[in-house]
This record gives structure tokens, sequence and C-alpha cells, in this order.
């Protein structure tokens, strides 16, 4: 009868883990998607793709602000209503993409559907990490993270075939349905809760009161900075530094997404086991790989391989997911979701330092050197986290209590 109960609950978190991973898989389809389509965006508005590219920049500013406006203003709400609220603006702002009437409209719009992206991931990977056992919660948030990694190899490409051949309205609406999919499936398959007891935007925001949730979050905005500024600029230097036919890159890119399952599969394994000091041997990784990637890029065989590589490094993502759902105590929520505030931080910071680097000369490869020194930075962050988290306790790991 025991095993019976186990079984159920493990086939009920497995049918949840999933439906949100499918919502993981919109998000991140409709996110990447945009950057394959940009120039179809910018010819069918008649504007510059600089110009288009303000589509993009919306965006990571809808996800920058929805975090943690929406997880403070949902506090008193049940994670699996605001899941489906979130779910449900999301859909409703690709469908509107979709129909826009303007680019001025178009722009608004992606700033809207951006807004739920970061609460999204937050919560979810609160409702994993509550449905999973104590000693599998970094799996459980990996494996709601693996919709994400599979979206950059199978729906970005899809979703940007769709866009170039049969328009990008036809994209957003695809990632719309994608939407409606994901409501269906957490109205269904996701267990029904409570509100957390005493929650409120109040206690919400005691997260920021936390210094170890500021370090966290410096960690991933600079640690994890390092790969974007590979990869924002990934196709140029594949194909005059490496030598690879344009038509093959996108090859390579699929490459770089089977690189980030395998990270998202591996990470949270290690960090079950050991959180902290896996959080410190995938920091090391990516500067070992950053460093190998400014030799390798050099040779195409060479070059596949260190992109698989540099992939591997999403692992980082669910690691400080589950240190933030620690370190946040009782404001979780704000905590969760500012996980992707600092990643999208990581985006800017990195595409802009990377670019720096091109513009002054030092060729392609020197994002390789650019993406090091970052992850470096995100490694001493992450000492001086881990230096203060072992001043607050005592010789046997408990938080050490104050003077009476």
């Amino acid at each position: 009868m025991r095993m019976t109960a186990k079984t159920s609950l493990f086939t009920a978190a497995t049918i949840a883990e999933f439906a949100l991973a499918i919502g993981a898989f919109a998000i991140g389809t409709g996110e990447f998607a945009a950057m394959g389509f940009l120039p179809d965006v910018a010819e069918g508005w008649q504007v510059t793709v600089p110009a288009a590219g303000r589509i993009i920049s919306a965006y990571a500013l809808g996800v920058v602000v929805g975090a943690p406006l929406i997880a403070v203003i949902g506090a008193r709400l049940s994670r699996r209503y605001l899941l489906l609220i979130l779910m449900g603006i999301f859909t409703l702002g690709n469908l509107a993409s979709a129909l826009a009437p303007s680019f001025a409209s178009l722009v608004a719009l992606r700033f809207v559907t951006a807004l739920p992206h970061g609460a999204y991931f937050g919560v979810a990977a609160l409702v994993a990490a509550g449905m999973a056992a104590p000693d599998g919660r970094a799996r459980a948030v990996g494996r709601v993270m693996l919709g994400l990694t599979v979206a950059t190899l199978a729906g970005t490409p899809l979703a940007t075939w769709a866009g170039q051949a049969l328009g990008w309205r036809v994209a957003f609406a695809v990632v719309g349905v994608l939407g409606l999919m994901t409501v269906a499936l957490v109205a269904v398959c996701v267990p029904r809760d409570r509100p957390e007891p005493g929650a409120s935007p109040l206690r919400e925001l005691g997260a920021l009161r936390e210094v170890q949730v500021w370090l966290t979050l410096a960690i991933g905005a600079t640690g994890f900075g390092g790969m974007f500024a590979v990869f924002s600029y990934i196709t140029p230097t594949l194909v005059n530094v490496s030598h690879i036919p344009e038509s093959a890159v996108p090859f390579v890119l699929s490459v770089f997404g089977a690189g980030m399952i395998a990270g998202n599969i591996v990470g949270p394994k290690l960090a079950d086991r050991a959180l902290l000091p896996t959080i410190a041997g995938l920091l090391a990784w990516n500067v070992l790989v950053l460093v190998l990637f400014t030799v390798a890029v050099r040779q195409p065989v060479t070059a596949v391989v260190v992109v698989f590589l540099i992939g591997t490094g999403f692992a980082v993502v669910p690691t400080l997911q589950t240190r933030l759902m620690d370190v946040g105590k009782e404001a979780q929520t704000l905590a969760a979701a500012l996980n992707h505030c600092a990643f999208n931080i990581a985006n800017a910071l990195g595409a802009w330092l990377g670019g720096v680097s091109i513009a002054a000369g030092y060729g392609w490869a020197s994002t390789g050197w650019v993406g090091a020194l970052l992850g470096l930075v995100g490694s001493a962050v992450f000492v001086v986290s881990l230096l203060l988290d072992r001043r607050g306790r005592t010789g046997d790991g408990r938080p050490r209590q104050p003077a009476a």
C-alpha cells in the first residue's frame, strides 16, 4: 500500500512537471525565435533591422520589470492559480502580437507578453520543488527547465522557420497556441493548492533584505554573462574565424542546444548531492571552457565541440534557482522569480562587453576572454557569498543563534 502511495505521488509530480515544462518550452520558443525572424519583422514594417530589434529589447525589459512586480502583487494567490494567470497573459500577448496593427503596438505587446516570464519560471520551480523529495529538488527544477533547453534545440528553429517561410505573425500565433496548451495542462495536471499562510506583498519584499539573495543574483548576472558574450556573436565568429559555411551555422546552434540539455540534466543531479560545491564547480567549468573557446574556435571541428561545452554551462541556471529558494526564506516567490531578471542582465552585459571587445579590434574570438573574465567575477562573488554563509553558521552547519 505504501509503495502504491509513493508511486501515485511520483506519477502526479511527473505529470505536473511535464505540464510546467511545456510552459517553459513555449516561453523559450517565443523569446529566442523572435531573434531568428527579426529581418522579416523589419521588412514587414519597413524599418531597419536595428529598429526592429526594439521588440527584443522590449521583451527583455518586460522580463526584468514583470518578475518582481508580479511576484509581489500575486503573493496572496495560490501558486497554481498564479501560474494560470501568468500563462494566460503570455498566451494573449502572443496572439495579440500576431494581430498587431502597427510596429509601435507590436513593441508594446512584446513588453506585456514578457511580464509573466520570470515569475512563471520562479513559481513553476517552487511548485516542482515542493512536490519533490528533499534530495530531489534541483532535479525537479531541472526537469521544468528542460522545456527551455529543448526550445533552443527544437522549438526555436521550427518557430524561426515558420516566421521566415509563413510570416512572423504565424510564428507568434504558434507560440500563442503553445501557451494555450500550457494553460489547459496546468489546469488539469497541477494539483490545487492554497495560498501560503501569512503570504503578503510585504513579506515577499522581505527577500530584498537578504544579502544572500542579492549575491546569488549577482553570481547569475556575471557568471552566466560569459555565455552570452560568446553566443551573441557566435554566427559571425563561426563564419569568420572557424570558416564554417553560414548554411551550417544552424547545425552548430543545435549542438549548442544539445549542450544545454546535457548540462540541465547533469547539473541538477550533482546539485542534489551537494549544491554549493556544484555551483562552484560549474562557475569554474564555465571559465575553463570560455578560455578554451579562444583557441578551439579557430578550427571547424574543435569549434563545434567547444560550442557544445559552452552550452553545458546552462547547468548553472537550475542550481542558482535552487539556491535562491533556500536563501529567499519566507519570500521564496520573489527570490525565485528574480533569477530570470539576473539572467536577462547577464544577456545584456555579456552582449555589450563582447561587442566592446570586438569593436576595439581584439577580434571575434576575444569574446571568449570577455566571457572568462565575467565568469571569474561571478566566481569571486560566489566566494564572498560562501564566506558570509559560513560566518552565519555554527561548526555543525546549523544557523548561528544570536547572542542573548
